[in-house]
């Protein structure tokens, strides 16, 4: 669909009607201030014409050999008009006819006539700022005076400022509004077109995959200690030889710093035990390493003073539990065993 809404369409009308202010409005400005003139001193710049104090700007810049300003020194001045009613008349045009790729090469030309005008700009300014006469009465090698294509600039005691006007505003105020409309009509053409049967039947089926995947794929991630909290108890998980973690067949992972609260997080029925995929435990021995609960061979004692006294720790094999259980005269359990009594 490049056929653009009537809303956008009478927007697009408007901004360029709208353009019809800038033959009445200045539209850039040139400003200087120094101790003399804490006042300051303006030059504005319209489509035809320059207005401001540029008599006083002249009679200063005289002592340093600069130019005077003149309308005549500006051959743009016999064009411009016609070249924003250009703009006007191809802006209506859009709007009437209403194509969006007539919208995208009318953007193009405003980039472009935004770019030519900054480029002749700044070879006004460079030539009025450079080519200095060499019998003024100020002279210091190696300085020149070119303004500033926009912004600040210090030359000599004077602080010069150089911004668009009212007019320039305008201006850039349509231009961006255009380009907004552009990005609407290309993001309501993308939502608004249909579908085709085999993009029907792929995108479900891609759903289908990426959530088979990631629920296949969920594997337990490693306790951000000091950070993460126990989702049976809240309290944040400060030892990283105990606990464990629950992985649902959906992939959500929920993290419990003692096998009590694991148990307790079961038993309370807050997800259904066929949603669960896997339940694992950290090996004592190996913090940051995990051990399936059907595997897992568990010492229970008191000596081991897990975080909320299940005082339960899971070991890879009886072997290696067996050890444990001997220094801390514990006993050994299965996850059936040590679940049924927490």
């Amino acid at each position: 669909m490049s056929k653009m809404s009537l809303p956008s369409r009478i927007i697009i009308a408007l901004g360029s009607l709208s353009l019809i202010a800038t033959f009445f409005l200045p539209v850039w400005f040139i400003f200087l201030i120094a101790p003399q003139y804490p006042e300051g001193l303006t030059m504005n710049i319209w489509l035809n014409k320059i207005t401001g104090q540029v008599e006083i700007i002249n009679g200063l810049n005289h002592y340093i050999g600069m130019k005077h300003i003149k309308a005549e020194m500006f051959p743009e001045f016999g064009y411009l008009i016609y070249v924003v009613a250009a703009f006007i008349a191809l802006g209506l045009l859009v709007a009437i006819v209403g194509r969006r790729k007539l919208l995208f090469y009318y953007l193009i030309l405003t980039v472009l006539g935004g770019i030519a005008a900054m480029v002749d700009f700044y070879k006004w300014g460079y030539d009025y700022g450079h080519n200095l006469d060499p019998k003024a009465a100020i002279q210091v090698p190696g300085l020149f005076y070119q303004p500033p294509l926009i912004g600040h600039k210090t030359l000599l005691n004077f602080d010069a400022y150089s911004y668009p006007d009212v007019g320039g505003w305008v201006v850039i105020g349509i231009a961006i509004l255009f380009f907004l409309v552009y990005g609407y009509e290309l993001y309501r053409n993308r939502k608004l077109k249909p579908l085709s049967l085999k993009a029907k039947k792929t995108i479900p089926a891609l759903g289908m995959l990426i959530v088979l995947l990631s629920s296949c794929n969920a594997q337990p991630t490693v306790f951000n200690i000091g950070k993460d909290n126990c989702d049976d108890c809240k309290m944040t998980i400060m030892d990283a030889k105990f606990g464990g973690e629950i992985i649902t067949k959906k992939g959500r992972i929920y993290k419990f710093d003692d096998a009590h609260c694991l148990a307790n997080f079961i038993k309370s029925n807050t997800i259904k035990k066929e949603e669960i995929a896997q339940t694992v435990f950290i090996n004592f021995e190996k913090p940051n390493t995990f051990l399936p609960a059907g595997t897992a061979v568990f010492v229970v004692s008191p000596q081991l003073k897990s975080p909320m006294n299940s005082n339960a720790a899971a070991f890879e094999n009886e072997k290696a539990a067996q050890k444990t259980a001997q220094e801390t005269n514990g006993k050994i359990e299965n996850w059936t065993e040590l679940s049924a009594s927490l």
